[in-house]
């Protein structure tokens, strides 16, 4: 009995490294993919002169969840009508958000954006976009960093807290 009960101990702790880990190598990924949907965007926007319920819906097919749902949302947000730009986007940001492995000074960052999204012509638009991707550069680097800093201890140390809390009890 002791044995199983040291098993699924050893079992949880390691599942939450794990977890942890995998939080920290999602982070960066996820932040070149909204990279790369800022990009599209701008790129939709400035050469496809696309409305911005069609860039969103285009954009919400070319990457993967859990951001495109961001895109998506957005999108049905802006054909309701009921809501502003700027509102649209924050609600689709307070819906996805919890979704994802990103942090709150991403958020912040989106939050910011969405601000002026649709609030100016193009080229100030373009600015503004390439604003974003400053900052969005800026935390993907953090990211990195914590990923490679982190990641194995994240492991390691869901293993070794099974190990300490199977011996305490034993």
């Amino acid at each position: 009995m002791k044995l199983v009960g040291a098993c699924l101990i050893l079992l949880a702790t390691t599942w939450t490294g794990f977890e942890a880990s995998r939080f920290l190598s999602e982070r960066p990924l996820q932040l070149r993919q909204l990279k790369a949907a800022l990009q599209s965007l701008e790129a939709e926007i400035m050469y496809g002169h696309t409305p911005l319920v069609e860039a969103a819906s285009h954009i919400a097919k070319q990457i993967t969840l859990p951001l495109s749902r961001l895109f998506d949302e957005f999108a049905a947000n802006l054909q309701m009508g009921e809501a502003s730009v700027k509102e649209a986007w924050e609600q689709s940001l307070k819906e996805v958000w919890k979704s994802t492995a990103l942090k709150q000074g991403e958020f912040e960052i989106m939050k910011q954006f969405g601000e002026t999204l649709g609030q100016y012509d193009r080229i100030a638009q373009q600015k503004q976009i390439a604003l974003a991707l400053v900052h969005l550069e800026r935390e993907e680097q953090d990211a990195l960093e914590k990923k490679a800093r982190y990641e194995k201890m994240a492991k390691s140390l869901g293993v070794l807290t099974g190990l300490l809390l199977i011996i305490l009890l034993m």
